[in-house]
This record gives structure tokens, sequence and C-alpha cells, in this order.
């Protein structure tokens, strides 16, 4: 769809929600000429907590047993 900045500007929430439903693209023209685009927004899909760390984490050696070292929390 195009249309003029005059037009766009009167029915700007109008047209945005619109966009939004349609997921058309809304080129606005001023004096004849393109100048912007309205473009409707990806919804991203929400992603599980669970499992996000998964691959990006490396356990190296032993994480269980004590390390031997002193700390002064210890005592």
């Amino acid at each position: 769809m195009i249309i003029p900045a005059g037009k766009f500007k009167a029915m700007c929430l109008k047209i945005m929600d619109q966009v939004q439903e349609t997921h058309e693209e809304v080129v606005i023209t001023k004096r004849g000429r393109p100048v912007a685009k309205l473009v409707p927004i990806d919804d991203p899909v929400p992603q599980p907590l669970f499992g996000w760390l998964k691959d990006g984490v490396a356990i190296c050696g032993d994480i269980v047993s004590p390390t031997g070292e002193h700390w002064e929390a210890d005592g």
C-alpha cells in the first residue's frame, strides 16, 4: 500500500493496526516521493527457560570434590 504523508498522519493509529493484522507493508510518500516504510514486526517466539544453556556450558574436571583451597571464611 502507498499512502501520502497527510493521509498517514490523519489515520496513523488505524494504519498501524492494519499493518499489524495483515502484515502488509505501507510506503509513505511526500509530494509523490517515497520517504518511509511502515513494516510489521515479527513477533519473537518465546524461548523456554529450561535448557537455554544447552551446549553453551562445559564442565571441565571434578566439580563436586573439595579443591583443598583455604578460605578465610572457613576459619
